[in-house]
């Protein structure tokens, strides 16, 4: 049923938390887990005029998948890690073409938060067209 399960982390504890999930899922499922990282190009504060460089976020997405990259292989998990640069959602959804379920977590805001920030997950969600879960972070897991 499920063949190919994506999971999109951002490297935050509450994505983190949401691994285990994921790989239980590909467990019971014998599915082959991906893992994606985007390069968020569209915030403000990324490229030649901001503070953030994208090759910092890239390395630093380099480091969070090869964290997972090794947390797969103690489970013996099959598993696709991948970096790509752009809109997270965007992303996300492009990626989603090619498996059967998306794994991914939510920090739970709410009110001028949720309206001001948007939400990734919400817009996934809403918008792919195949089954997404989603795993709700603990106050503890928000702070990351």
């Amino acid at each position: 049923m499920y063949d190919d399960i994506l999971f999109p982390t951002d490297g935050s504890k509450a994505s983190e938390a949401t691994f285990s999930h994921a790989v239980a899922l590909a467990q019971a499922f014998d599915a082959r887990l991906h893992v994606l990282y985007v390069v968020n190009t569209t915030y403000a504060g990324v490229g030649a005029t901001g503070s953030v460089n994208i090759n910092s976020l890239r390395t630093s997405g380099e480091e969070i998948l090869a964290t997972y990259e090794s947390q797969l292989a103690d489970e013996g998990l099959e598993g696709v890690t991948e970096i790509t640069e752009g809109d997270p959602y965007s992303q996300i959804l492009e990626y989603s073409d090619d498996v059967d379920m998306i794994v991914m977590g939510t920090r739970g805001r709410s009110g001028i938060d949720k309206y001001l920030l948007g939400s990734v997950t919400e817009k996934v969600v809403r918008t792919a067209d195949i089954p997404v879960c989603t795993v709700r972070a603990s106050e503890t897991d928000e702070s990351g």
